[in-house]
């Protein structure tokens, strides 16, 4: 069993390396975006914390670390193929906790339970991806490590980040707002209830939080108004539901 006293993955990590990428995430972002950053009072002082956010665009994770100064630690699918290229050598440099789509990832999962262990900061994207810009449900990676974690979980919403490229293009700036929620949980066991069934709502849970924090026709899945979710129809498949990603 992990333990604070014996972990598998030291925390925080990288930090020097880490702290050259933010520098650079904050010149870039300073030349091609202005942000709008809602909610930085809800932001716990320590952890453990799960961060949550909906996943629209390959600049999310970027996004994430910009605006805060916690040690994060990134669960990340293994490939980006809604990602430019050179989002691998970013990935590789910061360090994230691969996950393999399609499979139980049962190592990076036990090395992001050491990160919440060690009182860390996690963030997570639970659409398990960015193949559409609308909301989607949630994978089960996210709830599961809340549950055994008992660690409080920090929604995130996030909204204008795929116009930051094609603004530049134009020789215009991108207005992102970031949305920050007030932290829930920890998350508390009923007996009664199947616990499968209880992550499963925990992860519905966290995805109406996200939705409240972003634009009304990005909400999807998660829409009030049937006409969004009637638009988002289909983008609720998970790409990798029958496959493994190599």
């Amino acid at each position: 069993m992990t333990t604070a006293n014996n972990p598998r993955l030291h925390y925080p990590r990288r930090q020097a390396i880490r702290g050259v990428l933010r520098a650079g995430i904050a010149a870039v972002f300073s030349v091609l975006a202005d942000f709008d950053i809602q909610g930085k009072e809800n932001m716990p002082a320590s952890g453990p914390l799960i961060l949550v956010g909906n996943h629209f665009n390959f600049l999310d994770p970027v996004a994430v670390i910009h605006i805060t100064r916690y040690p994060l630690e990134f669960l990340g699918g293994l490939r980006t193929p809604n990602a430019p290229a050179w989002t691998d050598v970013f990935r590789q440099m910061w360090g994230i906790l691969p996950v393999r789509r399609g499979t139980s990832s049962r190592d990076t999962l036990l090395k992001a339970q050491d990160v919440l262990d060690q009182n860390g900061t996690l963030a997570i994207f639970p659409e398990g991806g960015s193949w559409a810009t609308v909301l989607r449900p949630p994978r089960p990676g996210a709830a599961m490590l809340a549950v055994k974690s008992r660690a409080q979980i920090l929604p995130l919403g996030l909204d204008g980040l795929p116009d930051v490229f094609p603004a530049a293009r134009k020789g215009k700036r991108a207005r992102v707002t970031i949305q920050i929620g007030k932290p829930f949980g920890p998350f508390q066991n009923d007996p009664a209830i199947p616990l499968r069934r209880q992550m499963d709502d925990l992860g519905h849970e966290m995805m109406r939080k996200i939705a409240e924090l972003i634009p009304p026709d990005r909400r999807g899945f998660y829409s009030e108004d049937p006409a969004v979710r009637e638009a988002a129809r289909g983008t609720e498949i998970y790409p990798w539901e029958n496959s493994i990603e190599n």
